[in-house]
């Protein structure tokens, strides 16, 4: 290995590994989570067999390790694996109240939405089937066409608070899965061929769908085995093939036992160099930002529209909302895996995020912070400011469980002119500031804005989010 005529200097390769480290990063981070939601659990969500919604019981806190998890819903998740043919997912009716149910195959694309905006609040089911299923489908059942052989679904029902957790779990028991017997063909592909191998992790797992690298490679280069055989188990889109035939050099390519066993010292050194590389160059993009910038938010009407190929039920398939340039779209893709994993296009829910004050400072739990909204967001569902860590991105522990701030926070006090000022910092605020405090880290810290169902003022951008302004002393 390498056995064709591709560039085989240490440069070129480090620089192919880097490329081919950003091209896959999302595929192995999804799978890996995926692999998680089964075996172990995500965040409050306990280990959920395939095909079966796991169900959050309460807000997410502290605890709960997942990036950029939201205090707003109640997850609901379920991993499913399509290599036995069909499924029924039935929906309650939520009477009004905001839920979606987001569909992402294992590239991280969104392929389909079921909730208030993309298809009412009322009672439903829907049929969705694997890659080249053929058979009966049930009168006016809506049909979602799965990319690939496994898939996640990502459920957030809209929660007020823990007075309102009885109402949700209710919701969450008639969410269901059930396997359609009315096939009449198998579904196809590497992945069903593959079923019953192992996990993107250890050989332990029991995500059939998921194959099983060779857990004889060395931990340095895990990295690259999991991404081979994931490639293999989940091609992409066609149009995707000509950009992932480039990294055949790497061994990523490579039918049959692993090559990265007896790696050659050049292209081990080469491949630990690329890794490093393609990580600093996701980390240097995800501070940097992608979409428009407002003052000091970036935000994300656009980072999630590197799904070009697989648009279903629920989304939106029009130019403006598929990214124009593939190839750049590959680390835009690479960096919503790793500041959001599992976020929504924006005409579900926008994502405002920041490091930085209104002065480009970093921003850090020693100062103090004002936000003041002289209008709200306007959001059709609700909006709510978030605090994160920094590199993380996890939830802060705080004396009051105050993870975020919003339009549904109780006691929060307006000024007599409308106005809502929020106050960010890690010591508690003054008297007469306390109601509307969102505690910070004592350390770096990233907020996150998001709002659901965001109104046409904010996708065209016209409504412009104000500055978090450093309270000098």
């Amino acid at each position: 290995m390498p056995d064709h005529d591709e560039p085989t200097d240490l440069a070129a390769l480090t620089e192919l590994a880097a490329e081919a480290y950003v091209y896959g990063y999302p595929l192995v981070y999804d799978s890996t989570m995926a692999d998680r939601l089964v075996t172990r659990g995500i965040a409050s969500l306990p280990a959920t067999a395939p095909n079966t919604f796991g169900h959050g019981t309460k807000l997410a806190g502290p605890q709960d390790e997942f990036v950029s998890v939201n205090n707003d819903t109640i997850y609901s998740i379920a991993q499913l694996d399509l290599s036995g043919g069909p499924l029924l997912l039935h929906v309650p009716d939520t009477e009004g109240a905001y839920y979606v149910l987001q569909f992402i195959d294992p590239w991280t694309n969104n392929f389909a939405y079921v909730g208030s905006r993309a298809t009412g609040t009322s009672e439903g089911t829907f049929l969705i089937t694997p890659p080249g299923w053929i058979g009966s489908v049930p009168d006016a059942t809506p049909v979602i066409a799965a990319p690939a052989t496994m898939a996640t679904i990502t459920g957030r029902f809209a929660c007020d608070g823990p007075d309102d957790l009885p109402r949700v779990a209710d919701l969450q028991k008639r969410l269901t899965l059930e396997p359609f017997a009315a096939a009449t063909a198998p579904a196809t592909g590497p992945a069903a061929a593959g079923a019953g191998s192992g996990t993107a992790e250890s050989a332990a797992g029991t995500l059939a769908g998921l194959p099983a690298p060779d857990l004889g490679v060395d931990a340095d280069q895990r990295f690259w085995e999991q991404l081979r055989v994931l490639l293999a188990a989940f091609p992409p889109s066609d149009a995707d093939l000509d950009y992932q035939r480039r990294f055949a050099p790497l061994g990523l390519l490579h039918e049959g036992g692993s090559p990265y066993r007896d790696t050659p010292k050049p292209l081990a050194a080469a491949l630990r160099a690329g890794l490093d590389a393609g990580k600093a160059r996701i980390e240097a993009a995800s501070k940097a930002g992608f979409g428009d910038r407002h003052g000091c938010w970036h935000m994300s009407l656009h980072a999630f529209d590197y799904n070009i190929d697989h648009l279903g039920p629920g989304t939106i398939d029009a130019p403006e909302w598929k990214a124009a340039d593939r190839t750049a779209s590959y680390l835009q893709r690479a960096v919503a895996a790793r500041v959001g994993l599992w976020g929504n296009h924006a005409y579900e829910a926008v994502y405002a995020t920041t490091f930085q004050d209104a002065d480009g400072e970093q921003l850090n739990g020693a100062h103090t912070y004002t936000l003041t909204f002289t209008t709200p967001p306007p959001a059709d569902a609700f909006w709510s400011l978030t605090m994160y860590d920094t590199p993380d991105y996890y939830l802060i522990d705080n004396a009051i469980n105050r993870y975020s701030i919003g339009d549904r926070t109780e006691g929060l006090v307006h000024a007599p002119d409308g106005s809502l000022t929020v106050h960010i910092q890690h010591a508690k605020p003054v008297e007469g500031e306390a109601a509307n405090w969102l505690p910070a880290p004592a350390g770096d810290f990233r907020p996150m804005l998001r709002m659901y169902q965001p109104g046409p003022e904010i996708l065209s951008g016209s409504y412009v989010l104000p500055d978090i302004v450093r309270v000098r002393q």
